[in-house]
């Protein structure tokens, strides 16, 4: 069997309170099944409107030797061994959830704007953004008037202060770019949706509630979190291979009694894959597990946490 990688996690902790960590990093050796925290999230300067929002680490990418770390309206640039660098701000991003660099461009989703943003890492300059809204449209029938809602894409310049307001209507929280296009994903979006100078239109379909959604081999891979499960999926969106969480012992778990909307075991989210047969994905409490795609098989499984609030967010494959 091919050696297991080291992954980069990074996790929030939901339903904290103030003065105690609210996420941090982990490298995870996969092959022997030990982990080792990088970062801390103790900052006291955090949003305390929401369960998420502000806390905790989110997306991460690699760039040019460096680390980049999304946490919620900032991206955290660290050295290999996690030396803090720089920081990149812009006032559409709000929410950050994953990021993904092509190049020397990094794509980052800003679910406070409905965004994703572009930023020149050789500058520092942000350079585009499209906005991916619902918007409300009044139709008449017999039965009356019904409120439909419709999803359109725009421009807007990130450097100016004209763009759009603040709002979460698809919760776009999955980037990924490739064959000359950016696919984005969201929690209120049924389908992986293919943006390029031509404009945006849907790669394949989704349920909602997915996390994580990327192109993969001939289909799509994402987590399916209210399903608990990693799928793979065609065009079409037919589900060709489906991918378990594991199931924890609530008895083993700690704070297992916080409700469902602030935290639960099992939520699916973190997710990467191997040249050589293996997705990998997370769960919470922060678990990592490796499948192998073609049979299903469960070849490892690491917790960092027993604490059903730690919830795994980006997840990736170490390359130093």
């Amino acid at each position: 069997m091919p050696r297991l990688p080291t992954v980069l996690v990074t996790d929030v902790i939901r339903s904290t309170r103030q003065g105690e960590s609210h996420g941090g990093a982990y490298l995870i050796d996969l092959e022997i099944g030990a982990s080792t925290q990088v970062l801390d999230w103790d900052t006291m300067e955090i949003d305390w409107s929401g369960r998420g929002f502000d806390r905790g680490l989110r997306g991460i990418a690699y760039h040019d030797g460096t680390v980049l770390i999304a946490a919620s309206d900032e991206i955290m640039v660290f050295d290999p061994s996690f030396k803090h660098l720089r920081s990149f701000r812009n006032r559409y991003l709000r929410h950050c959830h994953e990021i993904h660099a092509d190049g020397d461009r990094l794509f980052l989703t800003s679910t406070g704007f409905d965004s994703v943003l572009e930023l020149d890492l050789r500058t520092g300059v942000f350079t585009g953004a499209r906005l991916i809204r619902h918007y409300p449209h009044r139709l008449l029938t017999d039965l009356g008037p019904v409120i439909q809602h419709r999803l359109r894409v725009g421009r807007f310049d990130p450097t100016r202060s004209d763009g759009p307001k603040p709002g979460d209507t698809t919760h776009v929280n999955s980037v990924w770019r490739g064959r000359g296009r950016t696919f984005v994903g969201g929690v209120r979006l049924d389908a992986v949706h293919a943006i390029d100078r031509d404009g945006a239109r849907p790669y394949a379909p989704t349920p909602q509630w997915t996390h994580n959604a990327r192109p993969f081999r001939d289909g799509v891979l994402y987590n399916s979190t209210s399903e608990n499960a990693v799928c793979y999926a065609d065009l079409e969106g037919n589900v060709v291979r489906r991918f378990a969480v594991p199931e924890f012992d609530s008895g083993a778990l700690l704070n297992a009694n916080i409700p469902a909307d602030h935290a639960r075991p099992g939520f699916a989210r973190g997710l990467c894959a191997t040249d050589d047969g293996f997705v990998i994905a997370g769960c919470s409490p922060t678990t990592i597990t490796v499948y192998e795609f073609e049979t299903g098989r469960v070849v490892q499984q690491v917790s960092v946490s027993k604490d059903v609030r730690n919830c795994p967010h980006g997840l990736e494959i170490w390359p130093y």
